[in-house]
């Protein structure tokens, strides 16, 4: 079937039963996923899905519905109902689908697509996981089960037309895999993880390698205690130092800034961090996972800093949001079919340093190094962050004992000011949100 035929056939019929403008959004996917846990397969699951949005406006009014129906008869009936419920809606001059100046020229997103990982045979998925759980035994007689190992891969399709002039689709791939063993000594439990999130296979971290280094993690916090409350250097893991630029991005939310909902909404244009801090959203990174020609609603991707060199440069936006704060869309526009476009990132970054993990960690006379931080991390509206720790203690630039039970706290400005080196180590591990990692020159480290 196809499918960008389809989209345009779509708006097409809308046009004609009135609506001014119109567009479809349009998804189709596979995915397949194995759980192993002690050497036994606990799950298996193969699943396929397709849907269709379609957005439609009729005098300033909008109205939005979704089906899996791909009959005629079920095609007709999606139109339909999105034209009636624009009908009965609210006008608002601000509703329109993104117009031509916006849908210019696409950039060139590399390849997104393996076909090795679309072919994977279900067995890889087993095996990979199997490998995973008995390295990672293997690696340590301390580790007593695994919560999970699971193997994945999925194969995605997007199609999308409008009536103001543009149409297209892409597919892509994705595998991964995670380990999550427990280590057990003298009554105490400790959790570890690992994992790896790839477009290609190819790229993906080997299952042994997972399991090991999942082990390593989980042992080396065992006899882990509470340090006493202080200020001292504080070290972010790449995981948890992505977790902190996450956070960064719910700020530059261009709605959350037209909201004055932001702590960043005042400080365009100043300089919050030193010049070794750059934060990108860049959706043309080659081989990224949340690399695309174009976002939700057909904005071409692109490469927008919200910080350069420590400078605020930018927010997020997508066509709505932009047409209220006067601004231009970024091309980031976030969706699925069900549901309307709002504002997302799309490929998000801390751009990497110079100095290795080590250096950053030797330079340290006494602080944390941080591998996890329990709870929601930092409030963009407030800045404010206190968040459960997990570490390893630094005493004269090495790592020395376990840490737990610990808050650390601190303020996002300040945070961002208090920035003083950035590790070479840049890592995309779970996802689309990527970070080396970053030492803070001081965070109030609360415990016993």
């Amino acid at each position: 079937m196809n499918y960008e035929q389809l989209a345009k056939k779509v708006v097409q019929r809308a046009v004609k039963k009135g609506a001014k403008q119109a567009e479809a959004y349009l998804e189709v996917g596979r995915q397949s996923s194995v759980r192993v846990r002690e050497g036994q397969i606990e799950d298996l699951t193969e699943a396929t899905s397709k849907g269709l949005g379609i957005r439609v406006i009729v005098k300033d009014r909008l109205g939005f519905a979704y089906t899996s129906d791909f009959t005629p008869a079920g095609l007709e009936r999606v139109v339909d109902l999105a034209v009636q419920l624009a009908e009965a809606a609210a006008p608002n001059k601000l509703n329109g689908l993104p117009g031509a100046k916006d849908l210019g020229k696409r950039g060139d997103t590399g390849i997104l697509f393996d076909p090795k990982v679309a072919n994977l045979p279900g067995d890889w998925k087993i095996q990979a996981a199997l490998e995973a759980e008995r390295a990672g035994r293997a690696q340590d007689a301390r580790v007593v089960t695994f919560d999970s190992v699971s193997a994945g891969d999925f194969v995605a399709e997007v199609y999308l037309a409008s009536s103001e002039g543009t149409s297209g689709g892409y597919s892509g791939t994705y595998v991964y895999l995670v380990a999550v063993p427990v280590a057990s000594q003298n009554g105490q439990l400790q959790t570890g993880y690992w994992l790896d999130y790839k477009r290609f296979l190819d790229d993906l971290e080997s299952p042994e390698s997972i399991g090991r280094e999942a082990t390593k993690r989980a042992v080396r916090m065992l006899g882990a205690k509470p340090v006493k409350t202080q200020q001292v250097p504080v070290v972010f893991d790449p995981l948890v130092a992505a977790s902190f630029v996450g956070n960064l991005s719910q700020a530059a939310n261009g709605n959350a800034v037209y909201q004055q909902s932001s702590v960043l909404a005042p400080h365009l244009g100043k300089r919050l961090a030193g010049k070794h801090v750059t934060l990108v959203d860049d959706g043309l990174l080659p081989r990224g996972l949340a690399t695309a020609p174009f976002d939700g609603e057909g904005v071409p991707t692109r490469r927008t800093p919200i910080l350069d060199q420590g400078v605020l440069s930018g927010f997020l936006y997508d066509a709505f949001t932009a047409r209220k704060a006067k601004a231009r869309t970024t091309g980031n526009a976030s969706r699925g079919y069900s549901a309307l476009p709002g504002i997302g990132t799309t490929n998000l970054y801390l751009e990497k340093g110079t100095k290795t993990p080590e250096e950053l960690i030797r330079e340290v006379p006494q602080g944390l190094y941080v591998t996890a931080l329990l709870g929601h991390g930092a409030d963009p509206v407030s800045g404010d962050m206190s968040c459960g720790a997990n570490g390893l203690w630094i005493e004269n630039g090495e790592l020395t004992h376990p840490v737990q039970e610990v808050t650390v706290a601190g303020h996002l400005l300040q945070m961002l000011k208090d920035v003083d080196a950035v590790g070479s180590d840049l890592q995309f591990r779970g996802g689309s949100v990527g970070a080396p990692t970053v030492r803070f020159r001081q965070l109030t480290v609360s415990g016993a």
